[in-house]
């Protein structure tokens, strides 16, 4: 796998990318997302209704389109299943692009919601160009593992950081052999992982969104974790973080017991995650 902490080539795309990517969920201002692509970020997720974001893209994609890899989808439904042709060329309209990088069915919770059919209409968008990758985002491990053994997508996105580590286990494994591209988000669970629990003695260290970006890029398995900072001082710090390099040995087993402990904690206290959008801080 040809991988450094830094830089990588995202799975089936054949293209490189900083391994930190940009969401523009909270609107962040355009500045900000401008920024981001100074500072080397070229794996840009967009849902459509992030501003801020199509904006830019619709700036600087005209000028020099093969520095970017513009990811994209249409989100599952609880009411209803997405129209992905639909969503495909609303995308392309928004952007003033003829092809998007990666687009994905988002939102996926188990097998049933993605259907051989729906494989086979993103497999005719890539057949007609107008999709350089395919692939999901899904909350079902298990489901998706077998998928990438199939070597039926070219890009998973999924949750994974130091609290959820369920990955190491029913995907990463599988990826030998296979070139599928790995997406990961919510380094922070949602903001969880910047947070004291209860339990937590008070002279030990709560982590910060850097070494939550951190722990998720040393593993080098991940193609690109996704940040979706709310201002410049976050990206910033982001940026300043991930410079530092992969965790030290030590680091990452205080990353991985402070994880256990947050696990446990919202487990018991039956904390709910909110809307499970694949760019959270």
């Amino acid at each position: 796998m040809e991988n450094s902490f830094f830089h990588t080539t995202l799975g089936g795309c054949d293209k490189r990318v900083y391994r930190l990517g940009l969401s523009a969920t909270y609107r962040p201002g355009r500045d900000t997302v401008y920024k981001a692509l100074e500072q080397g970020i070229n794996f840009l997720f967009c849902y459509g209704f992030d501003h801020h974001m199509t904006g830019v893209l619709r700036d600087v994609l005209r000028h020099d389109r093969e520095r970017y890899v513009v990811a994209t989808g249409a989100y599952n439904l609880v009411w209803g299943h997405p129209n992905l042709r639909r969503t495909l060329e609303k995308r392309l309209r928004q952007l003033g692009t003829d092809y998007i990088d990666v687009f994905l069915f988002l939102g996926v919770l188990n097998g049933k919601q993605f259907n051989a059919r729906d494989r086979e209409e993103l497999y005719r968008f890539r057949e007609e160009g107008k999709v350089h990758c395919v692939g999901m985002s899904c909350h079902d491990r298990k489901f998706a593992g077998e998928l990438v053994g199939q070597g039926a997508i070219d890009v998973l996105m999924m949750r994974y950081n130091a609290a959820h580590r369920g990955a190491e286990k029913d995907i990463f494994p599988v990826l030998d052999g296979h070139r599928t591209g790995i997406v990961s988000y919510t380094a922070t669970r949602w903001g969880t992982l910047l947070r004291r629990p209860a339990s937590l003695p008070l002279e030990a260290q709560v982590p910060t969104a850097g070494l939550c970006y951190r722990f998720v890029l040393s593993n080098p398995h991940v193609d690109v974790c996704l940040t979706a900072p709310r201002n410049m001082r976050e990206l910033e710090e982001n940026l300043a973080a991930v410079r530092k390099g992969p965790l030290s040995g030590e680091e990452m087993k205080s990353m991985e017991a402070f994880g256990d402990t947050v696990y446990r904690a919202t487990k018991k206290s039956r904390w709910k995650q909110p809307i499970p959008f694949e760019a959270t801080r």
